[in-house]
């Protein structure tokens, strides 16, 4: 525990401490995009060309390693209302306290959740054991579990989401095997508890494990857990030959707990023109949450580190967030954005969000702000779509591939979006199943997630792709560097363009905090 001691130690007084007053990156009164009486798109060239060139993966790896050693010394994991989580804010406020930010933790209370058991196991006629992941705010089973026959909810386009869909059978007592799609898991539940059922396995409709949620404690009617496309459709497979009884177990801890968000910005700046760029913090329970986020919130502090080196005097407040509770259901996010102004609503005019960006298996997504792939959800607000498009053009010049992702607002941006704040981000890819077109453009194996450790004990330092990090934290430098100092691209048409990778892929599972809620 020497690590997470000594760095909780110092948390109480960092959070009674005056602010630091260190080296000035403004005085606050310039002109929006004037660079103190210099062209603002001259300095933001200069700027962003020197972070580029200063940020660097490997520099930023050493916050991986804090982070990793952090959770080693506390029950592996770094999840928020947990020690891990304290000690890792602890280290990145000093950080930016030294380098001259103004910072401040955000406090807030919050449902923490943490697995205790999630076991599924065919016990007749053939036994095995099947892999299940327990829904967020499931209730629990007894200890050991329930044995019971497993019953198929017949399968349509809202499987399981109606009473109806439970006529065909007698399910008091068993457990529902349903098939996603349709309605939010918590409907589905809520439906078959309403049958009398004992528990429900809900199997994704599509590749790859299913991890989700049934939004919040409130809405948990009876022990739920996900599984994969292909076990569920065996275990419909094996009904439809005869009866089945498994043995089903999910046991989640949930109490009220506090954590809280690191924010720092610069001294100087208009306010009036605020640029805001975050990552989540919090790892879940299971795993260290090396890449998901490790890899987005160290690339943050790399990035706001060189910054404060740089001694730029940036035309705009620039701010940079930590968000506790993502995992929880974007909480710390959320927390922010309930906590502002109109007044300073109106002042952020972008925010960037950077989750997941070293996958090992990775794909370099950029968030389709304008929906030009129509795929799934529709643009962002006003400003979206230039937002792509500067990361694209970036990434075009390095001669980096990339192709959009589903702009769902399923992660830290989603709060933003919300409140009409231009929003936009990069990605490289969670438990979404890698294509063989993918595979041709970006390297690595095809058929395998693009992180295969996503929400896993092994997310540790192994799990990182140190090309896509370096990609990645370019495009954060690029970031910085160019909205500090300018902002006249936000207001510059954009010509829709399809990606030309695979549209949406890879995004549609993902949804920043890992469980998704519905279809």
């Amino acid at each position: 525990m020497a690590v997470v001691a000594a760095t909780a130690l110092a948390t109480p007084l960092l959070l009674g401490a005056a602010p630091y007053h260190g080296p000035s990156h403004g005085h606050g009164h310039s002109k929006p995009g004037a660079g103190h009486g210099k062209s603002p798109s001259k300095e933001a060239v200069k700027l962003s060309r020197e972070l580029v060139k200063k940020a660097s993966a490997r520099d930023a790896y050493r916050h991986l390693q804090e982070f990793q050693a952090i959770a080693d010394s506390a029950d592996g994991h770094r999840a928020a209302g947990s020690l891990g989580h304290d000690a890792s804010a602890a280290y990145v406020y000093r950080k930016l306290q030294r380098a001259g930010y103004q910072v401040s933790y955000q406090t807030f209370r919050f449902p923490y959740t943490e697995t205790l058991a999630e076991k599924l196991a065919v016990v007749s006629p053939t036994p095995r054991q099947v892999t299940i992941t327990a829904m967020t705010y499931t209730p629990s089973t007894p200890v050991g579990g329930l044995t019971a026959g497993l019953v198929n909810v017949p399968v349509d386009d809202t499987s399981g989401c109606e009473a109806s869909d439970y006529a065909s059978a007698n399910f008091t007592g068993k457990i529902a095997l349903i098939k996603r799609g349709g309605c939010p898991f918590a409907d589905k539940q809520a439906a078959a508890a309403e049958a009398g059922a004992a528990g429900a396995v809900i199997y994704n409709n599509t590749e790859g494990l299913l991890s989700g949620t049934l939004g919040d404690a409130a809405a948990g009617r009876i022990p739920t857990g996900g599984i994969s496309q292909a076990e569920g459709e065996q275990l419909a497979a094996d009904l439809a030959a005869g009866e089945v009884t498994v043995s089903f177990e999910v046991r989640q801890l949930q109490e009220v707990r506090t954590t809280r968000n690191v924010v720092a910005e610069t001294r100087g700046g208009k306010a009036a023109n605020t640029v805001v760029l975050g990552a989540h913090l919090d790892s879940v329970t299971d795993g260290p949450g090396i890449n998901d986020n490790g890899s987005g919130s160290a690339g943050l502090l790399e990035v706001a580190l060189e910054f404060a080196k740089s001694k730029s005097k940036p035309a705009n407040k620039v701010r940079f967030a930590w968000w506790s509770a993502e995992e929880n259901g974007l909480l710390g996010s959320e927390a922010y954005v309930a906590g502002l102004s109109e007044k300073q609503r109106q002042q952020i005019k972008l925010y960037l969000n950077f989750d997941m960006i070293a996958s090992p298996n990775g794909v370099q997504f950029v968030y389709d702000g304008d929906d030009s792939d129509g795929v799934g959800a529709g643009p962002g607000p006003e400003g979206s779509a230039q937002l792509e498009r500067d990361i694209n053009k970036f990434l075009d010049s390095k001669g980096k591939k990339h192709e959009g992702t589903d702009f769902t607002g399923r992660s830290d941006y989603g709060p933003f979006i919300e409140i009409g704040i231009p929003s936009g981000g990069t990605f490289t890819g969670a438990e979404g199943i890698k294509t063989e077109a993918q595979a041709k453009v970006y390297g690595g194996q095809a058929g395998v997630a693009y992180d295969a450790c996503y929400h896993a004990a092994c997310d540790d330092l192994s799990n990182i792709s140190m090309r896509h990090f370096d990609v990645n934290i370019d495009v954060i430098a690029n970031a910085v560097g160019t909205y500090a100092h300018d902002l006249r691209s936000l207001t510059r048409p954009v010509k829709p363009v399809p990606s030309t990778g695979t549209p949406g892929s890879g995004g549609g599972l993902h949804d920043g905090h890992g469980h998704e809620v519905t279809e």
